[in-house]
């Protein structure tokens, strides 16, 4: 039943008792771009023939039989699906399938994706700390003052200081007002991966944000505003130590960022936290150099700083929670410091971090956390997080154009690139809606879009067709092809969330949500998701399943 993934079109028929139920909708997937709901019709018969028919005249420009019914248990759905893939010329289509009833419009063409990655990479924006933020989305206004600008106490950071020092900027993480160096990893990594990736695309893209880095492409004047705060996260003692978070004692609830005016707290500081700062600062030194050498400098030299501290501490450190009960993103570092010496090698080519990075490498895995468990073929996961951030190391290392890489290792993690894309395209094509990923769980959405990551660097290593058609089989599920019929991304395709754990959008006093942020989506099931404010576990937005959503669209942008 598997179909061409970019214009696939799904028929879900819902079956009550062995028998088709009276109701039945038409599921339309156009480039991950899914309208308004369906027509609904009684139907008694299975679903057979159907028709693509031009927006603007009701010509039929192809017709075709549907193949199914496949049933799915997870969703307990049997589902048809009409393959339309021969249909190439731009415009605006529908469906017709007599018996059921007639589709929303959809569009075909090139620039189906801009509009949704403008929109999530703009999100960003729309979350700094630090600022007043305004932006406009289908004629609504959202805005916030200037917040938290009292960023942070010393309290806890173990040292002999309560004073107050600068720790202003960065983005919110999440529904929550809390800033956290780890969680950050994994965000900032996958967002410079897509500009590395996708730069010919990006490079030209205006988000209509503030001018806050003259001179930077947008996508990296966005990233930088996040790169301004980390840096207020290392010790100011100069020893590399880098604080886990910036937060509260407690969320807060749910009022608007520029009300939230509880005492905030850099805390102590961790090996993960540490080693993921030094990840994102070399790769910050590499792709802000073109635009501010000054700058890329800056950061090179906190990355040093703070990888000779991990070089010279080599135990693994959590952080002290201590009296906070804000999110904690605790983590052992052994992937954290295998990212951080490949990202270090990459950007300075040091024989010693090259020697780093193949020493862990090749040495056992012991154990992963949760995002990290759900797939793996030795040296590459195929389910994972910000608790397992291997995959961006050995992603760097593979992709890497500099020389002196052991040959044995780099074919071994290549035939694990590959074995993992293959999985996830098997994944896709052994589910009715294409997902890519076996597993229900809290954030399981960013894991989706985050598995193109994978998909992509796979099809740099040996180019596969069924790559990119699985990459768009991901961004189809997220924007409404699955059990719902409904969007996981606020503001964009059909029936989005209205809804999210996110407190701007609880306390503003506008209906619509702030736009572009994928909720996380079923946990523990495929039919767990609610569209609920106080159901965090399935409803909730942060910054690192945002990325993932990001870094899915970049590759698809028309650019030029």
């Amino acid at each position: 039943m598997k179909t061409h993934l970019m214009f696939a079109v799904v028929l879900l028929m819902s079956v009550a008792s062995g028998v088709l139920a009276a109701n039945a909708d038409i599921r339309l997937n156009s480039l991950g771009f899914l309208r308004d709901a369906a027509k609904k019709a009684s139907i008694v018969a299975t679903c057979s023939e159907f028709a693509v028919k031009r927006a603007s005249d009701g010509a039929s420009v192809y017709s075709g039989k549907a193949s199914g019914p496949v049933h799915q248990e997870d969703v307990n759905q049997d589902v048809w699906v009409a393959d339309f893939s021969q249909v190439h010329e731009k415009g605006k289509y529908y469906l017709d399938v007599p018996g059921v009833g007639r589709s929303v419009e959809f569009e075909i063409g090139a620039k189906v994706y801009d509009f949704a990655c403008y929109t999530a990479m703009r999100g960003f924006y729309l979350w700094r700390c630090g600022m007043a933020v305004v932006g406009e989305h289908n004629g609504v206004r959202y805005a916030h003052a200037a917040c938290h600008l009292d960023d942070a106490y010393q309290d806890y950071m173990g040292i002999d200081d309560t004073s107050r020092r600068d720790g202003t900027g960065g983005w919110h993480d999440a529904g929550d007002y809390g800033k956290y160096t780890v969680n950050a990893g994994i965000t900032v990594g996958c967002l410079f991966m897509a500009w590395d990736h996708f730069q010919d695309r990006l490079r030209n893209v205006s988000l209509d944000i503030p001018d806050t880095a003259p001179g930077y492409p947008d996508f990296l004047k966005e990233l930088k505003w996040e790169t301004d705060w980390l840096l207020k996260m290392a010790y100011p003692d100069g020893s590399g130590k880098v604080s886990h978070k910036l937060t509260r004692l407690r969320f807060s609830g749910f009022v608007m960022p520029e009300k939230d005016t509880e005492k905030r707290y850099f805390t102590d500081w961790g090996t993960a936290a540490t080693a993921d700062f030094v990840a994102m600062m070399a790769m910050a030194a590499r792709y802000f150099k073109p635009y501010d050498a000054v700058y890329a400098e800056k950061c090179l030299d906190a990355a040093k700083t703070s990888y000779e501290f991990l070089t010279n501490n080599p135990q693994d450190k959590g952080w002290r929670q201590s009296q906070f009960s804000t999110g904690g993103y605790q983590t052992s570092d052994a992937d954290d410091r295998l990212w951080a010496a490949a990202e270090m090698w990459e950007t300075t080519g040091d024989p010693e971090c090259l020697k780093d990075f193949e020493t862990r490498a090749t040495a056992p895995v012991t154990s992963r956390r949760r995002g990290g468990g759900g797939g793996s073929a030795g040296k590459v996961d195929e389910d994972w997080d910000w608790g397992n951030v291997r995959n961006l190391g050995m992603f760097t290392y593979v992709l890497s154009q500099r020389q002196g890489r052991n040959p044995e290792l780099l074919d071994t993690i290549k035939r694990d690139v590959i074995a993992i894309a293959d999985a996830i395209v098997a994944n896709a094509a052994g589910d009715v809606y294409g997902r890519t990923l076996r597993r229900y769980y809290w954030g399981c959405n960013g894991t989706i879009g985050r598995q193109v990551l994978n998909l992509q660097v796979a099809n740099k290593v040996a180019p596969k067709r069924e790559y990119t058609e699985a990459s768009l089989d991901a961004i189809a599920h997220l924007f409404g092809r699955n059990v719902y019929n409904r969007s996981y991304v606020t503001g964009l395709a059909i029936d989005p969330p209205m809804h999210p754990h996110d407190r701007r959008s609880g306390a503003d006093g506008i209906e619509a949500p702030w736009p572009g942020y994928v909720v996380g989506g079923g946990n523990p099931r495929a039919t767990s998701w609610n569209d609920d404010q106080d159901d965090y576990r399935t409803n909730e937005i942060a910054i690192n399943w945002q990325a993932g959503l990001v870094y899915a669209l970049a590759g698809f942008v028309s650019g030029q």
